[in-house]
């Protein structure tokens, strides 16, 4: 391992926070509350730690996958330690924990909370809880990658370690210019939903806020009663839609600007997407439908909280816990299926699944015919056998972390329901879950160790795993 060199690279990503966070207290000082102070030491202190660290000189530049990987998950364990210091100056946080807990959830794009009410924060703190939602995105290393393109040749690896999918294709060769153009479409499709919203009546303090949790699919909201709050049926539309079209992959947006209309709109992972989401849609308004009253305005809703659930923003306008049982089950399912990979999404990812239930499929006419050959094809290419062998061992890493972190959750003493999806809101970057953690509940009555466990839940799902599972292997940290 080549820990000058690791090092070095997140002390860059840490100053890169620091100068985030002159956007909330420039808000701060614009709308008053107190906050700047806090702020402002914040982000000293962070500027500080990676400055110090920026100045290590490593022996060499060769950025091989386990100092990529390390880069990575260290950058966000440590962007999520010190983005949380505002809230713990400030005193509105007053345990590390749960300024720890909050921020990560921030930064994942979770939108998990322990605020009982959100609304006694000051404005530039709140900015900054949900800055953090497009800020985390799209990626803190693919932002400094597009900042800082020369970083090196072999930075790729920072993109796979950080990028949600099974693989990560390169629009174009350069890494730093690739970087930049997934920037470009996030933050163009960021600024058309900015202007829809506000289009609807919505003021810009509230319309920049839940533009940053629909576009990092993180679900933060200045209100208690996150967009139902708005009461007001167009913004619910236009947050609904832009969060399903920040749950596609960006390389489709990138080929319909090139006007690659196969390479795009036949994504066969975009049509599986597209089929659940309406799919479920229509099942829970069918399902909900006596209890529902006017099904244009019951339809809308469930639009809204399918939307929302798939995509793991986690935004909500109704108590989906009081839902039937069908109706529940469906969206557990979706908590766990995620969006598209290449989005800002989480969960497991339609792919994956394309890639499992294929794999069934294969070995099921093994069974029947032994000697044939079947490979695997997504979009008219074959699935190499590697993929094949990482979407199984992810799947597996994925499903034994949900169980071991719930059996730990568990020594809290609370329900199953709560315990269960509390780790697969966390780890699938939902949000809420069902019964004390719903969506007008919150995670505050969990200990520390759950937090903690929850928060660690929260950079695994984030990161896909790997990166943070491997700094506790000793072989990564060997020298070379």
């Amino acid at each position: 391992m080549n820990k000058r060199l690791t090092f070095k690279l997140v002390g860059k990503v840490l100053m890169l926070e620091a100068a985030m966070m002159a956007v909330p207290l420039i808000v701060s000082l614009l709308m008053g509350g107190g906050d700047a102070p806090a702020i402002l030491l914040a982000m000293a202190v962070t500027m500080a730690a990676g400055g110090l660290l920026a100045l290590l000189r490593p022996r060499n530049d060769n950025l091989r996958a386990r100092e990529g990987f390390a880069t990575v998950a260290l950058s966000w364990i440590l962007v999520s330690f010190f983005g949380g210091l505002p809230f713990f100056f400030h005193g509105s946080i007053p345990s590390l924990v749960d300024c720890f807990f909050e921020t990560v959830s921030g930064f994942t794009t979770t939108g998990s909370t322990i605020l009982t009410d959100v609304e006694a924060l000051p404005r530039g703190l709140l900015f900054w809880r949900s800055f953090t939602h497009w800020f985390g995105g799209m990626g803190v290393l693919v932002l400094t990658l597009a900042l800082i393109p020369k970083m090196g040749a072999r930075s790729i690896y920072l993109m796979r370690a950080e990028s949600p999918g099974p693989s990560v294709d390169k629009l174009v060769p350069r890494v730093g210019k690739n970087a930049r153009i997934l920037y470009r479409l996030y933050f163009g499709l960021s600024a058309i939903m900015l202007a829809a919203l506000l289009c609807t009546g919505v003021n810009l303090y509230d319309a920049l806020i839940h533009m940053f949790g629909a576009a990092g699919t993180g679900g933060f909201s200045n209100y208690n009663l996150s967009v139902g709050a708005l009461n007001n049926p167009a913004a619910e539309i236009v947050i609904g839609v832009f969060m399903a079209l920040f749950g596609v992959n960006f390389s489709v947006y990138y080929f319909l600007l090139k006007r690659n209309w196969r390479a795009s709109l036949g994504n066969s992972e975009l049509r599986v997407y597209a089929a659940i989401l309406l799919g479920s849609t229509l099942i829970i308004a069918f399902n909900i439908l006596p209890q529902a009253g006017d099904s244009a305005t019951s339809l809308r809703q469930r639009f809204f909280q399918v939307s929302t659930i798939m995509t793991t923003t986690g935004y909500a306008t109704t108590d989906f816990n009081l839902w039937p049982q069908l109706s529940r089950t469906i969206l557990v399912m979706l908590m766990l299926i995620g969006s598209c990979a290449g989005s800002t999404g989480g969960g497991l990812k339609v792919v994956r699944l394309q890639i499992l239930c294929k794999t069934m499929v294969r070995e099921i006419r093994r069974t029947i015919h032994p000697k044939s050959v079947n490979t695997i094809r997504i979009d008219g290419h074959t699935v190499d056998e590697r993929v094949i062998s990482s979407t199984l061992a992810f799947f597996f890493a994925y499903v034994f972390t949900l169980l071991f972190a719930t059996l730990i959750v568990s020594i809290d003493g609370f329900s199953f329901e709560t315990n269960f999806t509390a780790v697969l809101a966390t780890l699938s970057n939902i949000g809420p879950g069902l019964d004390m953690v719903g969506p007008m509940g919150n995670f505050s009555q969990f200990s520390d160790l759950s937090k903690i466990v929850l928060s660690l839940c929260m950079l695994v799902g984030r990161l896909e795993v790997f990166p943070i599972l491997m700094l506790a292997a000793p072989s990564a940290w060997r020298k070379y």
